[in-house]
């Protein structure tokens, strides 16, 4: 079964032309099962590109998931295209006496700053709040992660000396769980922050499992209530090209940054990364969704 968004939506014609299988409005209305509720917070400031990688990885599941975007009010976006986020976008005052099956928060680029210092950050801890009785399931993405960690948990993020920026091999801690299922002993996903959360303070947190961690990256993944709560530090939906974006344009910048480790062959920025995370990142999300339809009430009304 496919995602269901609207077909004048960018990502719609590129999913299309990649043979992923989207439903539009009036095709939706004459299916005679209930789809999952999934909406997504998208802070990131690649609006259509985040758009694009998270819905791509939504689809490859056999559910049919009905998305809702979400965008901060409090908050003016320089990087959407004029009109974008008017269009496709609702704040979050309208979906508050909603519920939802799942809830993705994304990454922003402002994780040197205190939470509390970033312009949007009530209006995002009211959503972070709301998804407690509101939202079976919600995966924090990469900051999205570490402000999901603060506002429940008090759990502080530090500054890292320089960049943790490439692709890394990350272990499972937790093997026989929904998340991981089908998962290899090790596998690889991008990293690309700047901070990281207090790894003791989620180890000592009585609600907190570490699921997946390495001594190079720390963290990657700590989940609560069984899953109703995920906490993801990297991110396994980056496109291939994602890293290569980001460096070069702070290369542009002027701004201090390596090559991405384990990313180009032979390290060589010249050279095409080779994808060696997408496999298990389509796992990861679509062991996500099954989670969510096995576990979630048939009537969102009963969520507690």
């Amino acid at each position: 079964m496919p995602i269901k968004i609207p077909k004048t939506l960018p990502a719609y014609h590129a999913l299309r032309e990649e043979r992923v299988f989207v439903m539009t409005d009036d095709r939706a209305e004459h299916q005679d099962i209930r789809p999952l509720k999934v909406a997504i917070v998208n802070l990131m400031p690649t609006t259509v590109d985040t758009e694009l990688q998270l819905l791509r990885l939504l689809s490859n599941s056999p559910l049919q998931v009905d998305i809702t975007l979400l965008r901060m009010e409090s908050h003016t976006s320089r990087n959407a295209p004029p009109g974008h986020l008017e269009r496709f976008y609702v704040t979050s005052e309208k979906i508050m006496h909603e519920r939802f099956d799942g809830l993705i928060i994304t990454g922003a680029p402002v994780e040197t700053l205190p939470f509390e210092e970033v312009d949007y950050w009530d209006e995002l801890a009211a959503v972070i709040d709301y998804s407690a009785q509101n939202v079976w399931s919600v995966l924090h993405i990469c900051w999205g992660a570490q402000a999901g960690l603060y506002r429940r948990y008090g759990i502080p993020k530090r500054e890292l000396s320089q960049k943790l920026f490439g692709i890394f091999p990350h272990g499972v801690n937790e093997r026989y769980t929904t998340l991981f299922r089908g998962f290899d002993d090790e596998f690889l996903a991008p990293q690309s922050r700047h901070t990281a959360s207090d790894r003791d303070a989620i180890n000592a947190a009585p609600a907190l499992t570490i699921q997946s961690e390495t001594p190079e990256t720390g963290v990657f993944i700590a989940t609560a209530r069984d899953g109703r709560e995920i906490y993801v530090t990297g991110h396994l939906e980056y496109d291939p090209l994602t890293l290569d974006r980001e460096y070069r344009r702070d290369l542009a910048k002027g701004l201090p940054i390596a090559v991405p480790k384990n990313y180009y062959p032979g390290g060589d920025p010249a050279k095409t990364p080779v994808v060696r995370w997408r496999a298990h990142a389509h796992l990861f999300f679509s062991n996500w969704l099954n989670y969510v339809y096995q576990e979630t009430p048939f009537n969102l009304e009963e969520l507690a």
